[in-house]
Protein backbone atom coordinates (compact mmCIF):
# COMPACT_ATOMS: atom_id res chain seq x y z
CA UNK A 1 0.00 0.00 0.00
CA UNK A 2 1.31 3.64 -1.04
CA UNK A 3 0.71 6.23 1.88
CA UNK A 4 -0.30 9.51 1.21
CA UNK A 5 1.47 13.02 1.67
CA UNK A 6 -0.64 13.65 4.83
CA UNK A 7 -0.28 9.74 6.11
CA UNK A 8 3.67 10.36 5.37
CA UNK A 9 3.62 14.29 7.34
CA UNK A 10 1.92 12.34 10.56
CA UNK A 11 4.33 9.51 10.12
CA UNK A 12 7.38 12.12 10.26
CA UNK A 13 5.29 14.19 13.12
CA UNK A 14 5.07 11.21 14.95
CA UNK A 15 8.60 10.23 14.96
CA UNK A 16 9.43 14.03 16.02
CA UNK A 17 7.26 13.35 18.95
CA UNK A 18 9.33 9.97 19.90
CA UNK A 19 12.29 11.68 19.77
CA UNK A 20 11.30 14.91 21.40
CA UNK A 21 10.46 15.59 24.79
CA UNK A 22 10.85 17.79 27.49
CA UNK A 23 14.26 16.93 28.02
CA UNK A 24 15.71 18.18 24.73
CA UNK A 25 14.23 21.45 24.79
CA UNK A 26 17.52 22.26 27.61
CA UNK A 27 20.11 20.94 25.99
CA UNK A 28 20.72 23.25 22.72
CA UNK A 29 19.87 26.35 24.80
CA UNK A 30 21.83 25.40 27.75
CA UNK A 31 24.92 24.42 24.65
CA UNK A 32 24.54 28.39 23.41
CA UNK A 33 24.82 29.61 26.85
CA UNK A 34 27.76 28.16 27.28
CA UNK A 35 29.74 28.20 23.89
CA UNK A 36 28.77 32.25 23.43
CA UNK A 37 30.41 32.79 19.72
CA UNK A 38 31.04 28.82 18.96
CA UNK A 39 27.91 27.97 19.14
CA UNK A 40 27.48 27.07 15.56
CA UNK A 41 30.46 25.14 15.16
CA UNK A 42 29.43 23.04 18.36
CA UNK A 43 26.14 22.87 16.67
CA UNK A 44 27.41 20.51 13.34
CA UNK A 45 28.69 18.38 16.38
CA UNK A 46 25.72 18.25 18.95
CA UNK A 47 23.40 17.56 15.52
CA UNK A 48 25.78 14.81 14.33
CA UNK A 49 24.03 12.53 17.37
CA UNK A 50 21.52 14.76 18.40
CA UNK A 51 19.64 14.26 14.96
CA UNK A 52 22.21 12.12 12.48
CA UNK A 53 22.38 9.08 14.63
CA UNK A 54 19.01 8.90 15.45
CA UNK A 55 17.72 9.31 12.51
CA UNK A 56 20.27 6.60 10.80
CA UNK A 57 19.31 4.67 14.02
CA UNK A 58 15.63 4.06 13.29
CA UNK A 59 16.45 3.42 9.55
CA UNK A 60 19.61 0.53 10.78
CA UNK A 61 16.78 -0.91 12.97
CA UNK A 62 13.99 -1.29 9.94
CA UNK A 63 16.97 -2.92 8.19
CA UNK A 64 17.35 -5.32 10.18
CA UNK A 65 14.22 -6.07 11.63
CA UNK A 66 14.93 -5.74 15.25
CA UNK A 67 17.42 -4.52 17.63
CA UNK A 68 17.83 -8.30 18.86
CA UNK A 69 18.65 -8.90 14.80
CA UNK A 70 21.00 -6.26 14.56
CA UNK A 71 22.76 -6.07 17.74
CA UNK A 72 23.10 -10.24 17.88
CA UNK A 73 25.45 -9.48 14.66
CA UNK A 74 27.97 -8.70 17.01
CA UNK A 75 26.72 -11.83 19.66
CA UNK A 76 23.99 -12.71 21.79
CA UNK A 77 25.17 -12.00 25.30
CA UNK A 78 26.52 -8.32 23.88
CA UNK A 79 22.68 -8.24 22.53
CA UNK A 80 21.04 -9.25 25.55
CA UNK A 81 23.13 -6.83 27.95
CA UNK A 82 22.88 -3.79 25.43
CA UNK A 83 19.59 -4.21 24.78
CA UNK A 84 18.77 -4.48 28.92
CA UNK A 85 21.39 -1.47 29.64
CA UNK A 86 19.18 0.76 27.34
CA UNK A 87 16.27 -0.15 28.65
CA UNK A 88 17.35 0.66 32.11
CA UNK A 89 18.98 3.94 30.61
CA UNK A 90 15.85 5.45 29.22
CA UNK A 91 13.83 3.59 32.04
CA UNK A 92 14.64 4.18 35.80
CA UNK A 93 18.15 5.14 35.69
CA UNK A 94 17.87 8.18 33.99
CA UNK A 95 15.06 9.52 31.92
CA UNK A 96 12.25 8.80 33.81
CA UNK A 97 13.68 10.32 36.74
CA UNK A 98 14.84 13.61 34.79
CA UNK A 99 11.55 14.00 33.62
CA UNK A 100 10.87 14.84 37.93
CA UNK A 101 13.71 16.81 37.93
CA UNK A 102 13.30 18.94 34.96
CA UNK A 103 9.48 20.01 35.50
CA UNK A 104 10.34 20.39 39.32
CA UNK A 105 13.28 22.58 38.30
CA UNK A 106 10.87 24.72 36.07
CA UNK A 107 8.58 25.02 38.90
CA UNK A 108 10.85 25.86 41.50
CA UNK A 109 12.62 28.67 39.19
CA UNK A 110 8.74 30.18 38.74
CA UNK A 111 7.19 29.99 42.15
CA UNK A 112 9.64 28.95 44.58
CA UNK A 113 11.04 31.95 46.88
CA UNK A 114 15.03 32.01 47.59
CA UNK A 115 14.21 30.71 51.22
CA UNK A 116 12.13 27.63 50.33
CA UNK A 117 13.05 24.41 51.38
CA UNK A 118 13.84 23.22 48.11
CA UNK A 119 14.57 19.51 49.42
CA UNK A 120 10.90 18.84 50.91
CA UNK A 121 9.19 20.61 48.38
CA UNK A 122 11.05 18.12 45.59
CA UNK A 123 10.34 15.44 47.54
CA UNK A 124 6.54 16.00 47.74
CA UNK A 125 6.45 16.79 44.34
CA UNK A 126 8.24 13.47 42.96
CA UNK A 127 5.79 11.18 45.15
CA UNK A 128 2.82 13.35 43.74
CA UNK A 129 4.41 12.95 40.52
CA UNK A 130 5.44 9.47 40.32
CA UNK A 131 1.71 8.63 41.84
CA UNK A 132 -0.37 10.51 39.06
CA UNK A 133 2.41 8.72 36.34
CA UNK A 134 2.15 5.27 38.19
CA UNK A 135 -1.48 5.29 37.72
CA UNK A 136 -2.01 6.45 34.19
CA UNK A 137 0.38 3.97 32.96
CA UNK A 138 -1.48 0.96 33.96
CA UNK A 139 -3.83 2.33 31.25
CA UNK A 140 -1.87 4.83 29.42
CA UNK A 141 -3.14 4.51 25.82
CA UNK A 142 -6.39 7.02 25.77
CA UNK A 143 -5.04 9.83 27.78
CA UNK A 144 -1.04 10.09 26.35
CA UNK A 145 -2.21 10.25 22.86
CA UNK A 146 -4.80 13.15 23.83
CA UNK A 147 -1.88 14.82 25.43
CA UNK A 148 0.43 13.84 22.83
CA UNK A 149 -1.85 15.72 20.28
CA UNK A 150 -1.68 18.88 22.49
CA UNK A 151 1.57 19.10 23.76
CA UNK A 152 3.71 18.88 20.74
CA UNK A 153 2.14 22.13 19.12
CA UNK A 154 1.96 24.08 22.14
CA UNK A 155 5.91 23.24 22.66
CA UNK A 156 6.55 24.10 19.39
CA UNK A 157 4.53 27.60 19.22
CA UNK A 158 6.55 28.11 22.62
CA UNK A 159 9.99 28.00 20.93
CA UNK A 160 8.39 29.88 17.67
CA UNK A 161 7.34 32.84 20.55
CA UNK A 162 10.81 32.51 22.22
CA UNK A 163 13.05 32.31 19.27
CA UNK A 164 10.76 35.67 17.66
CA UNK A 165 11.76 37.32 20.99
CA UNK A 166 15.32 36.28 20.16
CA UNK A 167 15.47 37.59 17.40
CA UNK A 168 14.27 40.89 18.07
CA UNK A 169 16.23 41.00 21.59
CA UNK A 170 19.05 43.53 21.28
CA UNK A 171 21.53 41.28 23.05
CA UNK A 172 24.45 39.03 21.57
CA UNK A 173 25.60 35.88 22.59
CA UNK A 174 27.23 35.96 25.25
CA UNK A 175 30.95 35.09 26.47
CA UNK A 176 32.55 31.41 26.54
CA UNK A 177 31.96 30.31 29.93
CA UNK A 178 33.13 26.42 29.35
CA UNK A 179 36.35 26.95 27.62
CA UNK A 180 36.36 23.70 25.83
CA UNK A 181 34.23 25.03 23.35
CA UNK A 182 36.67 27.82 22.40
CA UNK A 183 39.62 25.18 21.44
CA UNK A 184 36.83 22.07 20.36
CA UNK A 185 33.57 23.03 19.78
CA UNK A 186 32.47 20.81 17.52
CA UNK A 187 33.97 17.47 19.25
CA UNK A 188 32.53 19.42 22.45
CA UNK A 189 28.98 19.82 20.41
CA UNK A 190 29.24 15.85 19.28
CA UNK A 191 29.34 14.48 23.00
CA UNK A 192 26.65 16.91 24.25
CA UNK A 193 24.10 15.12 22.11
CA UNK A 194 24.98 12.13 23.54
CA UNK A 195 22.35 13.68 26.49
CA UNK A 196 19.22 13.99 24.42
CA UNK A 197 19.78 10.01 24.36
CA UNK A 198 17.72 10.25 21.28
CA UNK A 199 19.91 7.50 19.18
CA UNK A 200 20.10 4.20 21.87
CA UNK A 201 16.15 5.62 22.38
CA UNK A 202 16.14 5.50 18.62
CA UNK A 203 17.40 1.35 18.28
CA UNK A 204 14.01 0.69 20.29
CA UNK A 205 11.68 2.79 18.62
CA UNK A 206 12.13 1.61 15.59
CA UNK A 207 9.80 -1.34 16.47
CA UNK A 208 7.32 1.24 17.83
CA UNK A 209 7.80 2.92 13.96
CA UNK A 210 7.26 -0.17 11.90
CA UNK A 211 3.86 -0.98 14.31
CA UNK A 212 2.53 2.51 13.06
CA UNK A 213 3.37 1.84 9.24
CA UNK A 214 1.83 -1.86 9.47
CA UNK A 215 -1.43 0.41 11.02
CA UNK A 216 -1.33 2.65 7.90
CA UNK A 217 -1.33 -0.78 5.87
CA UNK A 218 2.29 -1.14 5.04
CA UNK A 219 3.30 -4.64 4.91
CA UNK A 220 5.93 -5.06 2.31
CA UNK A 221 9.58 -5.10 3.80
CA UNK A 222 11.24 -2.87 1.15
CA UNK A 223 8.18 0.01 1.12
CA UNK A 224 8.29 -0.50 5.25
CA UNK A 225 12.25 0.80 4.59
CA UNK A 226 11.08 3.25 2.29
CA UNK A 227 8.13 4.67 4.32
CA UNK A 228 10.77 4.44 7.81
CA UNK A 229 13.44 6.46 5.96
CA UNK A 230 10.87 8.98 4.55
CA UNK A 231 9.33 9.41 8.09
CA UNK A 232 13.20 9.82 9.86
CA UNK A 233 14.43 12.20 7.13
CA UNK A 234 11.37 14.68 8.00
CA UNK A 235 11.57 14.52 11.78
CA UNK A 236 14.92 15.03 11.19
CA UNK A 237 14.42 18.28 9.35
CA UNK A 238 12.03 19.23 12.46
CA UNK A 239 14.49 18.53 14.86
CA UNK A 240 17.06 20.32 13.23
CA UNK A 241 14.94 23.40 12.86
CA UNK A 242 13.96 23.37 16.42
CA UNK A 243 17.09 22.75 17.84
CA UNK A 244 18.70 25.23 15.81
CA UNK A 245 16.00 28.06 17.06
CA UNK A 246 16.91 26.48 20.54
CA UNK A 247 20.37 27.84 20.64
CA UNK A 248 19.87 30.91 19.16
CA UNK A 249 17.47 31.20 22.01
CA UNK A 250 20.19 30.28 24.66
CA UNK A 251 22.81 32.47 22.72
CA UNK A 252 20.78 35.74 24.11
CA UNK A 253 19.55 34.17 26.94
CA UNK A 254 23.07 33.58 28.22
CA UNK A 255 24.18 36.82 26.78
CA UNK A 256 21.38 38.62 28.73
CA UNK A 257 20.96 36.80 32.01
CA UNK A 258 24.04 35.14 32.53
CA UNK A 259 25.48 32.20 35.25
CA UNK A 260 22.73 29.59 34.51
CA UNK A 261 23.47 26.29 35.48
CA UNK A 262 21.25 24.11 33.22
CA UNK A 263 19.40 24.63 30.04
CA UNK A 264 16.18 25.00 32.06
CA UNK A 265 17.50 28.29 33.85
CA UNK A 266 18.61 29.43 30.58
CA UNK A 267 15.02 29.23 29.20
CA UNK A 268 13.57 30.56 32.65
CA UNK A 269 15.52 33.54 32.60
CA UNK A 270 14.40 34.37 28.64
CA UNK A 271 11.07 33.41 29.52
CA UNK A 272 10.68 35.92 32.47
CA UNK A 273 12.77 38.11 31.34
CA UNK A 274 11.07 38.95 27.98
CA UNK A 275 7.36 37.85 29.07
CA UNK A 276 7.91 38.71 32.93
CA UNK A 277 6.90 36.17 35.86
CA UNK A 278 3.66 35.07 33.39
CA UNK A 279 6.12 33.50 31.08
CA UNK A 280 8.20 31.66 33.53
CA UNK A 281 4.49 30.12 34.54
CA UNK A 282 3.70 29.38 31.67
CA UNK A 283 6.83 28.09 30.38
CA UNK A 284 6.59 25.76 34.07
CA UNK A 285 3.09 24.18 33.45
CA UNK A 286 4.21 23.17 29.50
CA UNK A 287 6.73 21.52 30.87
CA UNK A 288 5.23 19.63 33.58
CA UNK A 289 2.89 17.88 31.34
CA UNK A 290 5.60 17.44 29.10
CA UNK A 291 7.63 15.31 31.16
CA UNK A 292 4.12 13.86 32.68
CA UNK A 293 3.29 12.61 29.58
CA UNK A 294 7.12 11.21 28.73
CA UNK A 295 7.13 9.76 32.36
CA UNK A 296 4.04 7.96 31.54
CA UNK A 297 5.40 6.36 27.99
CA UNK A 298 8.43 5.61 29.31
CA UNK A 299 7.20 3.70 32.87
CA UNK A 300 4.67 2.25 30.35
CA UNK A 301 6.94 0.84 27.87
CA UNK A 302 9.97 -0.20 30.31
CA UNK A 303 7.58 -2.33 32.72
CA UNK A 304 6.14 -3.79 29.71
CA UNK A 305 9.24 -4.75 28.17
CA UNK A 306 10.70 -6.26 31.51
CA UNK A 307 7.12 -8.07 31.99
CA UNK A 308 7.54 -9.72 28.73
CA UNK A 309 11.53 -11.13 30.21
CA UNK A 310 9.86 -12.31 33.66
CA UNK A 311 6.16 -12.77 32.78
CA UNK A 312 5.81 -13.89 36.85
CA UNK A 313 6.05 -10.49 37.63
CA UNK A 314 2.60 -8.79 36.58
CA UNK A 315 2.91 -5.78 35.01
CA UNK A 316 1.82 -3.00 37.64
CA UNK A 317 4.31 -4.42 39.62
CA UNK A 318 7.03 -3.39 36.95
CA UNK A 319 5.46 -0.28 36.79
CA UNK A 320 5.35 0.49 40.06
CA UNK A 321 9.09 -0.90 40.89
CA UNK A 322 10.63 1.40 38.56
CA UNK A 323 8.42 4.31 39.41
CA UNK A 324 9.79 4.03 43.33
CA UNK A 325 13.42 3.64 42.17
CA UNK A 326 12.63 6.89 39.54
CA UNK A 327 10.98 8.90 42.68
CA UNK A 328 14.04 8.08 44.76
CA UNK A 329 16.67 9.18 41.76
CA UNK A 330 15.41 12.00 40.93
CA UNK A 331 15.60 13.78 44.08
CA UNK A 332 19.04 13.75 43.86
CA UNK A 333 18.24 16.96 41.01
CA UNK A 334 18.48 17.66 37.62
CA UNK A 335 22.34 18.79 37.72
CA UNK A 336 23.22 15.38 39.98
CA UNK A 337 20.97 13.61 37.20
CA UNK A 338 22.57 14.94 34.34
CA UNK A 339 26.29 14.77 35.75
CA UNK A 340 25.55 10.92 36.84
CA UNK A 341 24.13 10.93 32.80
CA UNK A 342 27.39 11.35 31.46
CA UNK A 343 29.51 8.33 31.89
CA UNK A 344 26.28 6.14 31.25
CA UNK A 345 25.82 7.47 27.88
CA UNK A 346 29.71 7.73 27.24
CA UNK A 347 29.39 3.77 27.53
CA UNK A 348 26.53 3.73 25.60
CA UNK A 349 26.90 6.01 22.56
CA UNK A 350 29.86 4.25 21.40
CA UNK A 351 28.48 1.14 19.97
CA UNK A 352 25.23 2.15 19.62
CA UNK A 353 26.83 4.33 17.18
CA UNK A 354 29.24 1.84 15.42
CA UNK A 355 26.13 -0.52 15.01
CA UNK A 356 24.16 2.09 13.52
CA UNK A 357 27.20 3.40 10.74
CA UNK A 358 27.79 -0.92 10.35
CA UNK A 359 23.84 -1.40 9.68
CA UNK A 360 25.03 0.83 6.77
CA UNK A 361 28.13 -0.98 5.16
CA UNK A 362 27.55 -2.30 1.95
CA UNK A 363 28.26 -6.14 2.37
CA UNK A 364 28.90 -6.08 6.10
CA UNK A 365 26.86 -9.10 5.85
CA UNK A 366 29.60 -11.23 3.93
CA UNK A 367 32.22 -10.47 6.90
CA UNK A 368 31.52 -12.40 9.94
CA UNK A 369 34.28 -11.21 11.89
CA UNK A 370 33.57 -7.30 11.20
CA UNK A 371 30.44 -7.14 13.73
CA UNK A 372 32.15 -9.06 16.68
CA UNK A 373 35.13 -7.45 16.15
CA UNK A 374 33.86 -3.78 16.13
CA UNK A 375 31.24 -4.12 18.89
CA UNK A 376 33.39 -5.59 21.48
CA UNK A 377 36.53 -3.47 20.64
CA UNK A 378 34.72 -0.36 20.85
CA UNK A 379 32.30 -1.73 23.89
CA UNK A 380 35.61 -2.34 25.72
CA UNK A 381 37.55 1.21 25.26
CA UNK A 382 34.17 2.82 26.04
CA UNK A 383 34.36 0.49 29.28
CA UNK A 384 37.61 1.51 29.88
CA UNK A 385 37.56 4.74 29.23
CA UNK A 386 34.24 5.34 31.86
CA UNK A 387 36.43 2.76 34.78
CA UNK A 388 39.14 5.06 34.05
CA UNK A 389 37.72 8.19 34.78
CA UNK A 390 35.96 6.93 37.76
CA UNK A 391 39.61 6.04 39.28
CA UNK A 392 38.24 2.19 38.91
CA UNK A 393 41.92 1.23 36.97
CA UNK A 394 45.68 1.02 38.30
CA UNK A 395 47.20 3.80 37.27
CA UNK A 396 49.44 1.99 34.99
CA UNK A 397 46.05 1.12 32.36
CA UNK A 398 44.86 4.33 32.72
CA UNK A 399 48.05 6.05 31.64
CA UNK A 400 48.08 3.60 28.41
CA UNK A 401 44.54 4.88 27.22
CA UNK A 402 45.30 8.24 27.76
CA UNK A 403 47.50 7.94 25.06
CA UNK A 404 44.60 7.27 22.76
CA UNK A 405 43.75 10.28 20.38
CA UNK A 406 40.75 12.06 21.85
CA UNK A 407 40.84 10.86 24.94
CA UNK A 408 40.54 14.02 27.11
CA UNK A 409 37.57 14.59 25.11
CA UNK A 410 36.27 10.89 25.77
CA UNK A 411 36.44 9.87 22.19
CA UNK A 412 38.88 7.64 22.36
CA UNK A 413 36.99 4.96 21.22
CA UNK A 414 37.02 6.36 17.53
CA UNK A 415 40.62 5.16 16.36
CA UNK A 416 40.37 1.36 17.89
CA UNK A 417 36.60 1.10 16.72
CA UNK A 418 38.00 2.07 13.51
CA UNK A 419 41.02 -0.17 13.23
CA UNK A 420 39.29 -3.11 14.54
CA UNK A 421 36.29 -2.46 11.96
CA UNK A 422 39.09 -2.16 9.04
CA UNK A 423 40.68 -5.64 10.52
CA UNK A 424 37.29 -7.11 10.44
CA UNK A 425 36.80 -6.31 6.63
CA UNK A 426 39.77 -7.56 5.56
CA UNK A 427 39.88 -10.81 7.88
CA UNK A 428 37.04 -12.20 4.58
CA UNK A 429 39.64 -10.93 1.93
CA UNK A 430 42.24 -12.82 3.21
CA UNK A 431 40.28 -15.79 4.17
CA UNK A 432 39.21 -15.86 0.43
Amino acid sequence: MKLTTRDRLLMALTVFSLFFGAGNLIFPPFLAAQAGPHTWPAMVGFCLTAIGCPVLGVVAVARFGSLEKLAGRVHPVFASVFILLIYLSIGPGLAIPRTASTSFEMLALAFAGPDAPLGLLQAGYSLLFFTVATVIALKPAALTQRLGKVLCPTLLCLIAVLFAAALTAPHSYGPVTAQVYASAAPLQGFLDGYQTMDAIAALVFGGVIALNLRGLGVEDDKAMLTETTRAGLGAGVLLLAVYCALAHVGGVSGGAWPGAANGAQVLTNMAGGVFGHGGMVLLAGIFVVACLNTCIGLLSSVGGCFHRLVPRVPYPAWVGLFALLSMAISNAGLNQILALSVPVLNLLYPPAIVLILLAFVPGSADRPLLWPLAGWVTTAVSALTCAGRAGLLPAALTGLLEHLPLYSMDLAWLLPAAIAAAAGWCARRTAE
